[in-house]
């Protein structure tokens, strides 16, 4: 391990030391927003000390085994323990030069994800209600709730457009942070169930994934900059659906952003969902701004989540799948389309934490 990383490892030592000594001051709780803040750092910062504390063990270990070759009756033994030790230090010099780079602090967070149909008509509807359905299964296989908040439903079956929120706790969490690279144009290439000619066709939708908002740190919405209108919901849900007001669009005036919701029944709770998208909504378009402005200096492999870049095709006659951030190209699209989305995250979590780790290399260079 390089001097430098012992340093920085030195430093969260002593950082930890003062965040132990700082939380058991029982006044610390009067400032919640502090308080939680400082536990979180002390979680994050006891998990890296702890297996920085376990490489300095195995170092010592393997100079402890070193040492015993001298001795013929201990020597094969020794080597046992030096190839042990050897193994474990390059593993956990792995596993701590990952933990070094820098989090997003929403990555923990939940997330709305907004499908949209866009180029090719009835058949980018269907694809999008496809998209929805894979999305869907891979948030049940992690344990994950979701909850549609609007949905405008094609007359062919499928989306125009459909928004969900997705929950995760615990283990289970980091919503966000797994489906964040998700934004960005999905291009399909199949033969439509309405083309009689058998002619593969090219259609696309756009994705967005926006993390929910911290009710702390939310924007204040400046009521005079809202138009909040009411109207009745559409789509399945039975005679009170159709009969009531309930659904909700809310109109930021000064962006001309829009959300809606017309899940639940009850007016008041629509306002609320709708009020949380809009905000997750101008928070993301921050955001976007801000990574379009960094991109004019440094393109990264996994792009902006701008959604004007077409990042993945799905080919049916073939059953692939090709993200083209990052060249992986997946013969298993039946599987993927079921939700079994866990190699494409994978490959695309590993290209960015390779892309972070060489871009911490040559800052210490």
């Amino acid at each position: 391990m390089k001097d430098s990383l012992r340093q920085q490892f030195d430093r969260l030592g002593f950082r930890l030391a003062e965040l132990d000594t700082i939380l058991a001051d029982g006044s610390i709780a009067s400032d919640m927003k502090r308080y939680r803040a400082l536990t979180r750092e002390q979680s994050e910062v006891s998990g890296l000390v702890e297996r920085y504390r376990r490489y300095q063990a195995h170092e010592a270990d393997l100079a402890a085994a070193r040492d015993m070759l001298a001795d013929p009756e201990m020597a094969e033994m020794a080597r046992e323990e030096i190839a042990a030790n050897e193994a474990a230090l390059t593993a956990l010099d792995a596993e701590l030069q990952l933990a070094l780079i820098p989090k997003d602090p929403d990555d923990e967070r939940n997330a709305f994800l907004e499908i949209r149909a866009g180029a090719g008509g009835d058949e980018s509807a269907l694809f999008a209600g496809d998209l929805a359905r894979m999305y869907l299964r891979f948030a049940e296989s992690q344990g994950w709730r979701t909850e549609i908040l609007s949905e405008n439903v094609s007359d062919l079956g499928g989306y125009k457009e459909l928004v969900v929120r997705i929950e995760g706790d615990g283990a289970n969490g980091g919503v966000y942070g797994r489906l964040k690279f998700e934004s960005g144009g999905h291009r399909v290439q199949r033969v439509p169930a309405t083309e009689a000619q058998g002619r593969i066709h090219t259609s696309a939708c756009t994705i967005a994934v926006m993390p929910e908002p911290d009710e702390a740190e939310a924007i204040t919405l400046n009521p005079a900059d809202l138009r909040i209108d009411t109207f009745r919901a559409s789509g399945a849900g039975g005679q009170h659906i159709n009969k009531t007001d309930s659904a909700v669009r809310v109109v930021h005036l000064p962006t001309g952003i829009v959300a809606e919701c017309q899940d639940g029944r009850s007016q008041h709770s629509n306002k609320a969902k709708a009020l949380q998208v809009l905000q997750a909504r101008i928070q993301d378009k921050e955001r976007s701004e801000r990574a379009a402005k960094e991109a004019a200096t440094r393109k990264g492999l996994i792009g902006s989540g701008d959604r004007s870049d077409r990042i993945r095709t799905y080919n049916f006659p073939q059953g692939r799948l090709t993200d083209h951030r990052i060249n992986l190209t997946l013969y298993k699209l039946g599987q993927i389309m079921d939700g079994d989305l866990s190699d494409v995250i994978q490959g695309l979590l590993a290209a960015q934490a390779a892309e972070q780790l060489a871009e911490l290399e040559a800052g210490r260079t």
